[in-house]
């Protein structure tokens, strides 16, 4: 259990991070204020990223097994 516990807080901050630093790129890209910000763009492409971090957690765990 403390193997999956360890795993799951692993992989959930390499998401979190991996969403943050998407979102952050993602809004830097063209715009001047918040309201240029198209933010459901943004939310998308982070959710997306996220997704596939702990997607690639999965194929990492299962490979070093």
């Amino acid at each position: 259990m403390e193997k999956w516990n360890s795993y799951w807080a692993f992989s959930g901050e390499r998401a979190v991070k991996t969403v943050a630093q998407v979102a952050i790129a993602t809004i830097g890209a063209n715009t001047v204020g918040v309201l240029d910000v198209d933010w459901a763009q943004v939310l998308s492409v982070s959710a997306l990223a996220g997704i596939m971090s702990l997607l690639t957690s999965v194929l990492t765990y299962n490979s070093k097994e």
